[in-house]
This record gives C-alpha cells, sequence and structure tokens, in this order.
C-alpha cells in the first residue's frame, strides 16, 4: 500500500484500478486537494495498492504516515475502471 500524488485530475473515483509504472493498482481513497488556492491543476491524493491489501485499508492496519509517497502527472496513469 502507498500514496500516490497525482498532478491533475484523471477522473477517477473511489474503487478505480489503474495501471502505474507497469503496475495494476486499486484506489482505496481519493482525496482532492487544491481547488481553491495553490496549483493551477489540482491533485489527488490516492491511497492505492493490490486487492489483497482492500481489508488492511478497511480495518486500518497500516499507519498513513509510514505509506511511501510518490507524485506523478496524470498523463503517466493508465485508468483501467474509472470506479467501483
Amino acid at each position: 500500500m502507498q500514496k500516490l500524488i497525482i498532478r491533475g485530475d484523471p477522473d477517477i473515483r473511489n474503487g478505480a484500478v489503474i495501471e502505474y509504472d507497469g503496475s495494476e493498482y486499486v484506489c482505496f481513497g481519493i482525496n482532492r486537494q487544491c481547488d481553491w488556492y495553490g496549483p493551477d491543476r489540482p491533485q489527488l491524493w490516492c491511497t492505492i495498492g493490490s486487492e489483497e491489501e482492500r481489508e488492511d485499508y478497511e480495518r486500518r492496519r497500516y499507519i498513513p504516515m509510514h505509506l511511501d509517497v510518490e507524485a506523478v502527472d496524470a498523463e503517466e496513469i493508465t485508468v483501467l475502471q474509472a470506479s467501483a
């Protein structure tokens, strides 16, 4: 499980399936940032992981501040399914 900051809006919602860096991930949670202030493009702060990690996410068996964080442009991900 990790945090992925997506610069731009690829029009995804919770439960979306994306491909990033050659791997397939499920977006467990998405927070939209920068709508009123900040950069000219919105940012989506996503908690992503494999389908096997869904139960850990739902039961909060992780420490959010200890997750690895990566930032990418929206053009670098491929949306396989926009929402659940």
